[in-house]
């Protein structure tokens, strides 16, 4: 496979922007596009050449990525008006940097099948300050070749790139993680509360507990200061891919309910799910 000289970029927001800074300024060219104008004069300024769509960005890259928030969005970005499927052809290589359900990602893998697209799991971890540093985490997935093809590309913003099976793999891993994150940060949460009304100041009992064995990365890099505007859609894909199994999992409804009331004790805006 040919190395990988151009790069679109679907998605422009707070993971899309320094992920782009990095690929430019790793000598890649980079096509972007998003529905935000500010998103897209910020990455304007970075060199970025800005497109209206995916279907014009699939046009001239060798590699999409892509980074939208929601299901929702990454099916408009496919097969939407303007969508990458008008322009796709056999061989381009997508990467799914977005968080989606893994059934979302098996469906979605049948419906581009006869196109001949190369998809990949890209999926992103570790939040915007990792992806200002260029220190994300990617949980991959798919064809093996063309997984390393881009293994260059995605060591411009991930310092840890991991292919975990097939297509799909990499959004299962996203959402173990995404289980063990959100359970983390509420039991820190509820365990630093539960300190401080007995007496203890939190930020002590924080100090002694990055040295203990109930240390978390959570914890340590003060998840529950950030809006956290993911975490209920994290939890109800978990949710729903156990129910489409039958196995039961009760940690995950208990952190769900936890984290909600979470965002209510800090006033955290609640998103759509979908």
């Amino acid at each position: 496979m040919h190395p990988l000289k151009t790069i679109g970029m679907i998605g422009l927001g707070a993971m899309g922007r320094p992920m782009t800074r990095h690929l430019i300024a790793n000598g890649y060219r980079v096509f972007g596009t998003d529905p935000v104008p500010a998103c897209r004069e910020a990455a304007a300024s970075l060199s970025a050449s800005i497109l209206e769509t995916p279907a014009e960005v699939a046009a001239q890259c060798d590699l999409a990525i892509v980074v939208v928030g929601f299901d929702s969005q990454v099916e408009a970005v496919f097969f939407g008006k303007g969508g990458l499927m008008e322009t796709a052809r056999p061989g381009l290589i997508v990467a799914v940097g977005s968080t989606v359900a893994p059934s979302f990602a098996r469906e979605l893998a049948r419906r581009v099948a006869e196109r001949g697209l190369i998809l990949l799991d890209a999926a992103l971890t570790r939040g915007e300050p990792a992806a200002e540093a260029g220190k994300m985490l990617v949980m991959g997935g798919g064809d093996p070749t063309a997984f390393e093809a881009c293994r260059p590309v995605f060591a411009t913003f991930a310092s840890d790139i991991f292919n975990l099976g097939p297509f799909g793999a990499g959004q299962v891993g996203k959402m173990v993680n995404n289980l063990l994150l959100w359970a983390c940060m509420t039991a820190s949460d509820e365990g630093l509360r539960l300190g401080e009304a007995l007496g203890v100041d939190q930020e002590t009992m924080r100090a002694a507990l990055e040295h203990s064995s109930g240390q978390n990365w959570s914890l340590s890099n003060r998840a529950e200061s950030r809006p956290t505007p993911w975490a209920e859609k994290d939890m109800t894909i978990v949710q729903q891919e156990a129910d489409a199994l039958r196995l039961s999992i009760p940690v995950c409804g208990v952190v769900k309910e936890a984290i909600k009331d979470f965002k209510v004790r800090r006033g955290y805006p609640t998103p759509k799910t979908q």
